[in-house]
């Protein structure tokens, strides 16, 4: 087993500074994307989104790079799970840049969990921003 680690200690290196890497970003960035959340956006309906093929190209390019980076995410934060590292956050991160249908539904159903909501509106309060609204 420790020849295994030996053979590929690059690789477990570089997971590693990796993972520190996003451990410090979402640190860093976390509490000012959850400030910039309009109070509003999860009691709001959302309508049936626009297909991808009549968009612009410029916004299939942008749509498709979320995807993959979400993915990446995901598998990242997959990969945290058995790493140090913030592996929910990355793999929740990663699907929430992600478009898939019942998306804001999934939001919704995680931000109305009441330690999740008191944390978000925790941070929003130390930004002095108004606390998201939910539907009961």
């Amino acid at each position: 087993m420790l020849d295994f680690f030996l053979e590929f200690k690059f690789v477990f290196t570089a997971l590693a500074w990796g993972s520190l890497a996003l451990f410090i970003t979402s640190i860093a960035i976390m509490p000012w994307l959850i400030a910039k959340i309009p109070a509003d956006y999860f009691c709001m309906h959302r309508h049936t989104p626009v297909r991808l093929n009549s968009r612009p190209l410029p916004s299939r390019v942008l749509a498709y790079a979320r995807n993959v980076f979400g993915c990446t995410l995901v598998v990242l934060g997959i990969v945290m799970l058995l790493l140090p590292g913030q592996g929910i956050l990355t793999i929740l991160a990663g699907l929430f840049l992600m478009n898939f249908p019942g998306k804001y539904e999934l939001e919704c159903k995680l931000v109305a969990m009441p330690k999740v909501l008191n944390s978000l509106n925790w941070i929003r309060q130390k930004a002095r921003k108004p606390p998201l609204i939910t539907n009961p």
